[in-house]
């Protein structure tokens, strides 16, 4: 069966090109902001662009941050990209003003100490060797704009459940949280719906993973 993936609609933008991509990727997509819709799919993408102040504010305003939890606490996919990524995390600090996240992990999304900022083209990525979402793209590059990211992983699990899988990336020096795998939920700093096949594929790989 075709998996029912919702792209969540907060008002983050132009989603139009991630719907298209995670249908090519193999899903039926729904653009929504609906509460129940979102929290039944088999997999829910939070898009994002912009300021994270904005996208907070867009999120609680469909009362997002309480759709991610309750997916998560189900054990039910979530994939975050770009600043749909960085909202994922406690907070974010722009302009000196921390605005709260959804905090499904610790730590801040701050300024990229870099000479050149926004990063803004394609990139490489290194990837963990058990990664499932980068099956096939290990090596490959993908499209990233972005002034601001997590710039330090901050969460401990003492062995207590398995380590989520971290990918990072470098701008300018400055090392970043490029993508996360964490059981149900994932998320990319860089834009899979531009990276090209190696963006393709990875889409792919997320869609094949959801529970029919």
């Amino acid at each position: 069966m075709t998996p029912e993936v919702v792209v969540l609609d907060y008002g983050s933008g132009n989603v139009r090109s991630v719907v298209r991509a995670v249908e090519r990727a193999g899903a039926t997509v729904t653009l929504t902001g609906d509460f129940d819709t979102a929290l039944a799919a088999d997999g829910l993408v939070v898009p994002g662009v912009g300021a994270y102040a904005a996208c907070m504010q867009g999120l609680r305003a469909i009362k997002g941050e309480r759709i991610v939890g309750r997916r998560l606490a189900g054990g039910r996919p979530v994939l975050g990209i770009c600043v749909g990524m960085q909202v994922l995390f406690a907070g974010g600090v722009e302009h000196g003003v921390e605005t709260d996240g959804c905090d499904e992990w610790p730590g801040l999304v701050t300024r990229l100490q870099a000479d050149v900022v926004p990063h803004m083209g394609w990139n490489t990525v290194e990837v963990p060797s058990d990664s499932r979402l980068f099956a096939g793209v290990a090596g490959e590059r993908f499209y990233f704009v972005h002034s601001y990211a997590a710039r330090t992983w901050d969460l401990a699990t003492n062995d207590r459940t398995a380590a989520p899988l971290v990918t990072w990336s470098e701008h300018g020096g400055d090392r970043f949280v490029a993508a996360v795998e964490n059981g149900p939920l994932t998320a990319t700093q860089f834009h899979p719906e531009k990276s090209g096949d190696a963006g393709a594929e990875l889409l792919r790989n997320w869609v094949a993973s959801l529970p029919r």
